[in-house]
């Protein structure tokens, strides 16, 4: 290596490399004489002067100082916040390298982790990468020169005012601004995490596919100062605002929601349409934030459920039953369960609403709830699963086998996860045999992945 002896590597010193991939935080990662170096903001095939700045044994972290060969794949950001926010991390390439990178993600995964091989149609990208996002919560901290409101730098819990981020909508952006200036103006505390004094914790925005917005006040007390003002100035920002609500959040905690709502103007909810269908969100409903690509996402699990209208279908980790819904209009009948009571509520709405009546809805976690469906003698010819970033829980993939379905249809947020869920479900005679990334999240090192496991004869 340039500059660092073989066994000697020191901080500060720096060296010539080159950028052969990426992790899975989306850093480019180096290698020379068997250690690995990783350096963010850098793309596969460019030569880059790193200084370390972390150096342990075998790995190190760099940053690279000087760009001596760069790729074609490089572009500006165009976002005066890259690098700075916590927000994005592709912004400096085309997309079509970060869905390059994020389709070798999720090979590598299921290789390594996983043990299977599989050919993996590319990746399916966003036609919009910008702007998608349909909910943004803004924390509030204590500035110098007035209180801040935007988004967490990276890494961190210090946060950065800003004012716009080009992975949310302008009218969202427009309502930030203000509900800055309500807080200038009449002087309304920002929440302190390091003293627990102040008010305002978070701004939170969520919007629908016809424009209309919710905004949410999240807030260390039970009352608004000069909500009449605060109220105005977003009815003037956003005409197609609908409602204002307060979240009282008293708890010493990163959650951002606390248990106690008041709607202080307007309602409490937005209808959001999906694959022809509507489902009604309140501020905690778990909705995902990119629809358009959500849409090509349930897509893509119904024809990996191969459903032909006699089925028996199985939806763990359901939520407000957007899934379930789509499975059931295709299946015999389909179970949700899931373990978030508001949720399973929403769900059972959500049914009648849209006049789906071969569905259930159970509330329990995961496990318990596949254990008593199958101590009821259900067996289901498909499960899918949609579980949250830490993937199945640890006797979950025993009892999904134990009910001996014909597929699996895994739905992941994370590779690592869902290739370790593979390797168990392996163990137990279910085998991946396609699986294909869908990038809900433009801009950012998240993607999703659906993936197909079939039982294979004879061993289960």
């Amino acid at each position: 290596m340039d500059g660092v002896e073989e066994m000697e590597w020191r901080k500060n010193e720096a060296c010539d490399l080159d950028i052969t991939g990426y992790t899975a935080e989306g850093m480019g990662v180096a290698r020379q004489e068997g250690r690995v170096v990783f350096v963010p903001f850098t793309i596969a095939g460019e030569r880059w002067r790193v200084r370390l700045e972390k150096v342990n044994r075998t790995v190190a972290w760099g940053r690279g100082v000087e760009l001596l060969s760069p790729s074609p794949q490089r572009v500006e950001p165009g976002c005066p916040l890259f690098g700075k926010c916590g927000g994005c991390q592709y912004r400096h390439m085309t997309y079509d390298e970060e869905l390059r990178a994020k389709g070798r993600r999720i090979a590598d995964a299921l290789e390594r982790v996983g043990g299977v091989k599989l050919d993996l149609p590319p990746v399916l990208g966003a036609e919009e990468p910008d702007r998608y996002r349909n909910k943004v919560q803004f924390p509030a901290a204590p500035g110098k020169a007035g209180p801040l409101v935007g988004y967490y730098r990276a890494r961190s819990h210090q946060v950065l005012a800003a004012e716009d981020c080009l992975l949310q909508p302008e009218g969202v952006t427009a309502l930030l601004s203000a509900f800055r200036g309500w807080m200038e103006e009449w002087r309304v505390p920002a929440y302190d995490e390091g003293t627990g004094r102040g008010l305002v914790r978070h701004l939170y925005v969520r919007t629908n596919r016809r424009g209309e917005t919710l905004c949410c006040v999240v807030a260390n007390g039970e009352k608004l100062p000069h909500a009449p003002a605060l109220i105005e100035a977003l009815c003037r920002a956003q005409s197609a605002l609908v409602g204002l609500v307060l979240n009282v959040n008293r708890r010493n905690t990163n959650v951002i929601l606390g248990p106690e709502y008041r709607t202080l103007w307007g309602r409490d909810w937005l209808e959001e349409e999906l694959r022809g269908m509507t489902f009604r969100l309140s501020v905690p409903s778990f909705f995902q934030v990119n629809r358009a690509q959500t849409e090509r996402l349930y897509a893509l699990t119904l024809e990996f459920a191969g459903l032909t209208g006699t089925e028996t279908v199985l939806d763990l980790y359901c939520g407000i039953g957007t899934i379930s819904l789509a499975l059931a209009r295709r299946a015999g009948r389909v179970i949700g369960a899931e373990i978030v009571p508001q949720a399973i509520e929403d769900a059972k709405a959500n049914a009648v609403r849209n006049g789906v009546e071969n569905v259930r809805f159970l509330c329990g976690d995961a496990g318990q709830a596949a254990a008593r469906l199958s101590a009821e003698g259900v067996r289901p010819q498909v499960i899918c699963v949609d579980p949250p970033r830490k993937g199945l829980g640890p006797e979950v993939p025993a009892i999904l086998a134990g009910m001996g379905p014909a597929r699996i249809v895994y739905v992941s947020c994370d590779p690592a996860t869902l290739a370790r869920d593979v390797r168990r479900l392996g163990e137990l005679g279910y085998r991946a045999v396609k699986a294909r990334g869908v990038d809900l999240f433009p801009r950012t090192q998240h993607v999703e992945t659906v993936c197909l496991l079939e039982k294979q004869n004879g061993l289960c």
